[in-house]
């Protein structure tokens, strides 16, 4: 199992890449959100200059902010800087676009903006449409340093819903989502991705594609419970974006809550419609994997971190990967709050970097 770390991309955490590395994380996924976080790329520039061995990349880049040449240069400039360690997250930007009031980019869309940037980060010429007009590009120099296209970065597609994970299986070469951390979500993704593999006569070995999953881990102290004040600290940010994100899962596609949702869903929904519509963008994100604002505090329960996060004693966490390992999933990425990052990180490379 590799394990990576997710850093809400600002200038003063450029040290948490540095870290990351030497307590012997593989991949480093700078998060891109534009309304709540730093510039990614700035930090990947950063981050390249910094370190030599981990893999450093988008976690994920936002198709809806970027047209599929400017983030196919971006990339390809990381990768000059840091050649055959730098890959490409893309997604659709549940987050980036909904925090501006703005639907995620639209799966046609994504399939012709993955279309592109795929064959642009292979350095080839594609045909491609801006405005009504298409013409054929391709970057022009890059044999003079400007990019780098050898070795090629992999692209690590975004996908939650079976059509996003067709586009991954047919575009990738990986996959980032964010499952329940349990053997069967697990197994049933990579079930989805073999099937779209297949369809495009693309090798279904499991080594061909890895699957990334985004959660993060707390290891419990003797006798401490699930619960406890300094497991909220560790894994609340986490736990209540899964809140965020089943709310905005409702309002635009009509989907009902998960079951253990429900004992608390009138009253989160009761306090973010409290805001006046037109802002609502603005309150549901609040704090988004950084911390917990006061009053969603009373929403972290035991039951949104078992179902969200894993959680329990070292003994325990190595079984419980050992299980996601054999239903098909490569890589764990922590996305641990700012205040605590630090000693989640250092516990999951004391406790499971290297035994799991």
């Amino acid at each position: 199992m590799d394990f990576g770390v997710c850093i809400a991309s600002r200038p003063s955490d450029i040290d948490d890449v540095v870290a990351a590395e030497r307590l012997g994380f593989t991949h480093a996924w700078l998060a891109d959100s534009q309304m709540i976080w730093s510039d990614v790329y700035a930090l990947l520039a950063l981050a390249a200059d910094r370190t030599s061995t981990i893999n450093i990349g988008t976690g994920v880049a936002v198709a809806g902010t970027r047209i599929a040449p400017v983030t196919a240069a971006a990339i390809g400039t990381i990768n000059e800087l840091a050649p055959g360690r730098t890959f490409c997250g893309i997604g659709t930007g549940n987050t980036a676009m909904r925090i501006m009031g703005h639907k995620p980019q639209r799966i046609a869309e994504f399939d012709e903006y993955l279309r592109v940037l795929t064959a642009l980060l292979r350095g080839e010429e594609v045909d491609y449409t801006l405005n009504g007009h298409t013409a054929p590009i391709r970057h022009q120099m890059p044999e003079y340093g400007f990019v780098r296209h050898d070795p090629v970065p992999p692209v690590y597609v975004s996908a939650f819903g079976p059509k996003a994970l067709g586009l991954a299986a047919k575009y990738g070469n990986g996959l980032i989502t964010s499952v329940p951390p349990e053997p069967v979500a697990v197994r049933g993704i990579r079930t989805a991705i073999a099937a779209g593999r297949e369809q495009h006569g693309l090798s279904t070995d499991r080594h061909a594609f890895p699957i990334a999953t985004l959660t993060t881990i707390a290891v419990l102290e003797p006798g401490e419970a699930i619960d406890s004040d300094r497991v909220k600290e560790q894994v609340g940010a986490f736990a209540i974006a899964a809140l965020h994100y089943s709310y905005e899962q409702l309002t635009q596609f009509g989907r009902r809550p998960p079951a253990h949702l429900l004992p608390m869903w009138d009253d989160y929904v009761a306090a973010v419609e409290a805001v006046p519509q037109e802002r609502r963008h603005l309150r549901t994100h609040l704090g988004h994997n950084c911390w917990v604002i006061p009053e969603e505090e009373r929403f972290v329960t035991k039951e949104l971190i078992e179902r969200a996060c894993l959680v329990g004693t070292p003994d325990d966490l190595r079984a419980r990967i050992g299980e996601l390992d054999a239903a098909g999933l490569d890589q764990i990425v922590i996305l641990p709050p700012l205040a605590a990052k630090n000693d989640v990180a250092a516990d999951v490379a004391r406790e499971l970097i290297g035994q799991v």
